[in-house]
């Protein structure tokens, strides 16, 4: 069984690049916070930060093509009819 994502046993989860993109935008408001802090704590978490906004960018759009890889293949998902895979 899934927590947050669409599956037979959750349907009503999120999309996977739905859930990215929320976390995107947390951090990106905790960025904000610590924009003005000169301390060298604060520039080390925001380069980590950087780093990991633009993983999930990157996570995001490989979410993306698979959906619509499989919208494309099999049409539109169906809450409890899996398109690939096995129960």
């Amino acid at each position: 069984m899934t927590h947050f994502l669409i599956s037979d046993d959750n349907p009503d989860g999120s999309k996977l690049e739905d859930i990215l993109r929320t976390i995107r935008k947390d951090i990106l408001n905790r960025c904000s916070k610590i924009a003005d802090d000169s301390s060298v704590a604060a520039h080390h978490v925001m380069d980590n930060n950087m780093v990991i906004l633009n993983l999930l960018t990157e996570s995001i759009q490989l979410a993306e093509d698979s959906s619509q890889t499989l919208d494309k293949a099999f049409g539109r998902s169906t809450p409890g009819q899996p398109r690939i895979g096995t129960d």
